[in-house]
């Protein structure tokens, strides 16, 4: 009777996400992008570091359909490479904050007294500084690089998921049938692992979301003030860099226009697929 009740409700939150036309279009560009990065490189042979010394800011041609940079490097094999380092980044990152982020707020929600407001004020202290300003200090001490960008962000990540499953362990943790698995002896471990880390999946799930849109524009912000990926590597972040310049904004629009189309669509439709998730696991939003 459980499974055909969790079933029925898997099928109604699917079938919601896919009348919710923005999330769909926000899954198919992420699909189609990830589709991209992968496999154009294989198959057009794209090399992001290779300079054509005869092309130094060529504008777009048959031979560089986006045109080339200062030292003569392909902007759309650039762009492609730079969005695998964005992508990247960003799964990665949101995959470390939640994998520190959810155990902890757990822990705080469910065992409370002493390890609650440890954990809790570990977290507000980590919230009380700007984020950027944090980030860059550290990368700046480890060193810039997409590993140590990914493992910064990652890392920092943490209390939006913690603060997140708190909340909602501290709901869940009152449920009648929580309360009566405590009174026939189950394990703490069970309790947390069968009946209440299930019912916090959907916050998680929305958060991911969220957290990997927020990571993106992190990497692309380091990688702009030359604390993120370092050249000759490709990012998005770096190849605006370059527009630094008065006569690159002006004038040669396909350096910086490309890379930065592709942060804005790319960031949007990760929105717009977490506000689907959201809607679609929401009972009282009909799409």
């Amino acid at each position: 009777m459980m499974k055909k009740e969790n079933e029925s409700y898997l099928s109604e939150v699917i079938s919601k996400l896919t009348e919710h036309k923005m999330a769909m279009a926000g899954l198919m560009v992420i699909l189609l992008e990830i589709i991209l990065v992968v496999v154009l490189p294989l198959v057009l042979k794209l090399n992001p570091y290779d300079s054509d010394y005869t092309a130094f800011f060529a504008a777009p041609d048959s031979v560089h359909i986006l045109g080339t940079d200062a030292i003569g490097r392909d902007v759309f094999a650039r762009l492609i490479y730079g969005g695998r380092t964005s992508l990247l980044v960003g799964f990665c990152s949101t995959i470390i904050s939640c994998a520190i982020g959810v155990p902890l707020g757990l822990i705080a929600g469910y065992f409370r007294g002493k390890t609650e407001i440890a954990i809790m004020r570990v977290a507000d202290v980590f919230m009380s500084f700007p984020s950027i300003v944090l980030i860059l200090v550290l990368v700046a001490v480890i060193g810039p690089s997409i590993w140590s960008v990914t493992l910064v962000i990652g890392v920092l990540g943490w209390t939006q998921f913690a603060r997140l499953i708190y909340a909602n362990v501290l709901s869940v943790s009152e449920k009648e049938y929580v309360e009566s698995a405590r009174a026939i002896g189950t394990p703490d471990l069970k309790i947390i692992t069968q009946y209440i880390l299930p019912n916090s999946f959907a916050p998680i799930l929305i958060a991911i979301t969220f957290q990997m849109a927020s990571a993106i524009l992190m990497e692309s912000s380091l990688s702009f003030l030359g604390m993120g990926v370092q050249p000759p590597g490709a990012s998005w972040g770096n190849m605006l860099y370059d527009a630094q310049s008065i006569t690159v904004l002006s004038k040669r629009l396909w350096i910086w226009m490309p890379p930065g189309i592709a942060l804005l669509v790319t960031v949007l439709s990760i929105n717009f697929l977490g506000d689907g998730i959201r809607d679609a696991l929401d009972p009282k939003i009909k799409i």
